[in-house]
C-alpha cells in the first residue's frame, strides 16, 4: 500500500505557513512528518497527514492550492550505509528519485525514508527484490 502525501503550494512570505497549519489544526488534521522545498518566491510544503483528502478539501475551501500524490515509505536499517544501499538498488533498476525526506519517527531500531518516484510500481518491485520493507500507511499514521 502506498502512502498519500499532501503537497501545499504557497508564497514564501511570513505568515503563510502559519495559516496552513492553523487550517489543518482547526480541521483536526494531524501531521506525521513534513518537509518544505522553497524558492525565493514560492514553497512546497509536503506532508504525511492522518486524513489527506479532508486536508485537501479544507485547504481548497480556504483557497489554498494543494494536491495529493502517492509516495513510498521505506524501512531502512538505522546504521551507516543503509541509505546508500537503498539508493544503489534504485540505480541498478534505473529508477529516478524525484525527491525524498526522512520520516520523523523511528520504527523500533529502523529508520523510515519517504521517496517519490515517477514509476512507483517499478520502485516497489525493485525494493522487494532487494528485501526492503515498504511501510504501510496504517503503520505510519494509525487510524
Amino acid at each position: 500500500m502506498n502512502v498519500t502525501q499532501l503537497s501545499v503550494f504557497m508564497e514564501n512570505k511570513p505568515g503563510h505557513l502559519q495559516t496552513v497549519l492553523k487550517i489543518l489544526a482547526d480541521a483536526n488534521i494531524n501531521i506525521a512528518t513534513l518537509t518544505i522545498a522553497e524558492t525565493a518566491d514560492f514553497g512546497i510544503l509536503r506532508m504525511i497527514v492522518n486524513n489527506p483528502e479532508k486536508a485537501k478539501k479544507v485547504l481548497h475551501d480556504a483557497r489554498i492550492t494543494s494536491s495529493t500524490t502517492d509516495v513510498l515509505a521505506v524501512e531502512l536499517e538505522d546504521k551507516p550505509g543503509s541509505l546508500f544501499k537503498a539508493i544503489d538498488a534504485f540505480a541498478k533498476n534505473k529508477l529516478n528519485i524525484e525527491y525524498m525526506y526522512a520520516f520523523t519517527e523511528k520504527r523500533g531500531d529502523r529508520a523510515v525514508m519517504i521517496f517519490r518516484f515517477d514509476d512507483i510500481e517499478a520502485a516497489k518491485k525493485a525494493l522487494a527484490q532487494e528485501g526492503y520493507q515498504i511501510v504501510k500507511k496504517i503503520d505510519i499514521i494509525g487510524d
